[in-house]
């Protein structure tokens, strides 16, 4: 009797420290995710601790947090880590438990059939002994604790039972921390939603008459050589450019009627909100974008229909607005300064933001140029502008470019294949957006300085931060 209260005291006293570790401090599910595997290994004494998320939507088990089990301190997010660790949520002895909800205690993990060797592979590990146990709230299993190799000898009943208690302060300190994330994304998004708000505004009515009367002509001479310059054209003129081009690739879209494949109107507000969307910086600003929907026209039309029609289309929307509300900063620095854009938008910072503007316009009333496509070829159109906006993170371009350069030595690209058309389409993308350099010296020489003068800016900021 007295053993028993002893250990459950003992048991009530590390709960008490639990919760006010745990609830003192949520300031990430990261955070709260790091301590529950700290004080799940105190608890039973295990070499190591894992702590898998269900994503519903993917039917999967994932984990960003990393034991490496040297102290136990030792835990680190996925960015110091290979990479983040996803599979199928019907995969392994955290599959099982996350599928039926049983806790599992295995004494050899290879000898059993549900063991999913490949984490073990991707970290390096052995693993010998798993205590798994799913982690509930409002009765929904929304992650699995897994145990790995007892320090002295095998889990038993009496882990399990301590654990199993321990598993409802996790759920409760999951969920308040998912609750912590999403009031925080929220805050993050209004913020950029106020900022951008603040600074941008749509197309005015006089803007889109004046664009009207200029009429656009029936044919651009030189436009679709690569020796053209973007730069000659005059600013109030470039938007009538892009209708010309706007029109020449939606015609090649079959449709029921003729007049169906565009509204005039609806390409014209669209192009003079996005003109109006892109900020006055030195380089990464209207004339740019202008610059890279011109080089991606002409590479179209000098390809003799190598993509198809809506392939044609998406890139040139895409390069229009691959930019849109660019400060004239990289992600690098987006990130170091902890912008709320930053907040949102983890990875190729920028590129997310671009894509999202350009979604913003397409929803202005009058603004939808693709309102007369199908709802699948809409779908298909958007899904083509998200990939290609964010190919053009420089982060993601020299991976590309490397698969790309192994399939052609190789002599296996072939062109029907999706994967391969995306590949060459995101290399086509970054070849667009550098597009000066195989303009005339002048205007290389010109495009450099303004580069410059962007980057100094970006100097002067993180100078005056002490970034």
């Amino acid at each position: 009797m007295y053993h028993t209260m002893t250990k459950q005291r003992k048991l009530n006293d590390f709960l008490l420290a639990v919760t006010r570790s745990v609830f003192q401090d949520i300031v990430s599910m990261d955070t709260v995710i790091m301590k529950i595997m700290n004080f799940a290994k105190k608890l039973v004494q295990a070499d190591r601790a894992s702590l898998f998320l269900v994503d519903l939507k993917m039917n999967q088990l994932f984990a960003r947090i990393f034991d490496t089990g040297q102290d136990s301190n030792d835990i680190h997010t996925a960015p110091s880590s290979p990479k983040e660790i996803r599979f199928p949520m019907d995969k392994g002895i955290a599959g099982h438990v996350a599928s039926t909800g049983e806790t599992t205690n295995i004494l050899d993990a290879y000898k059993d059939d549900r063991f999913n060797r490949d984490v073990d592979r991707q970290t390096g590990y052995t693993t010998k002994t798993i205590l798994c146990m799913p982690i509930y709230i409002r009765g929904c299993i929304i992650g699995v604790v897994q145990m790995v190799n007892k320090l002295n000898g095998v889990f038993t009943k009496s882990d399990e039972e301590a654990f199993e208690t321990f598993a409802v302060y996790c759920g409760l300190a999951l969920h308040h921390a998912k609750l912590y994330d999403k009031i925080r994304r929220s805050e993050q998004k209004n913020k950029v939603a106020l900022e951008v708000l603040s600074y941008h505004a749509r197309c005015s009515e006089e803007e889109v008459t004046e664009c009207i009367n200029m009429q656009t002509p029936e044919k651009i001479p030189g436009l679709t050589t690569f020796e053209f310059s973007p730069w000659s054209v005059e600013d109030t003129r470039k938007p009538v450019y892009v209708l010309y081009m706007f029109k020449d690739l939606f015609k090649t879209i079959s449709t029921k009627r003729h007049e169906e494949r565009f509204d005039l109107e609806y390409l014209m507000r669209f192009t003079l909100t996005v003109r109006k969307n892109y900020r006055n910086v030195p380089y990464h600003n209207w004339i740019h974008a202008f610059s890279v929907a011109h080089s991606m026209y002409t590479l179209i039309k000098s390809t003799n229909n190598t993509f198809t029609p809506l392939e044609s289309l998406s890139l040139f929307v895409a390069c229009l607005c691959h930019d849109l509300d660019h400060r004239g900063k990289t992600n690098s620095f987006m990130v170091k300064s902890d912008t709320p854009l930053a907040a949102i938008y983890s990875t190729s910072t920028m590129e997310h933001h671009h894509f999202n503007q350009t979604v913003t316009i397409l929803q202005h009333e009058g603004h939808n140029i693709f309102n007369h496509l199908t709802s699948q070829e809409y779908k298909e159109v958007l899904g083509n502008i998200k990939k290609f906006i964010l190919a053009t993170d420089l982060a993601l371009f020299f991976g590309n470019k490397a698969r790309l350069k192994e399939l052609a030595d190789k002599k296996e690209f072939v062109w029907n294949k999706e994967e391969h058309r995306d590949l060459i389409m995101a290399v086509a993308m970054t070849g667009c957006d550098l597009c000066a350099s195989i303009k005339p010296w002048e205007i290389q020489l010109a495009t450099v300085h303004v580069i410059f003068e962007e980057f100094y800016a970006q100097v002067t900021c993180s100078a005056a931060a002490y970034m």
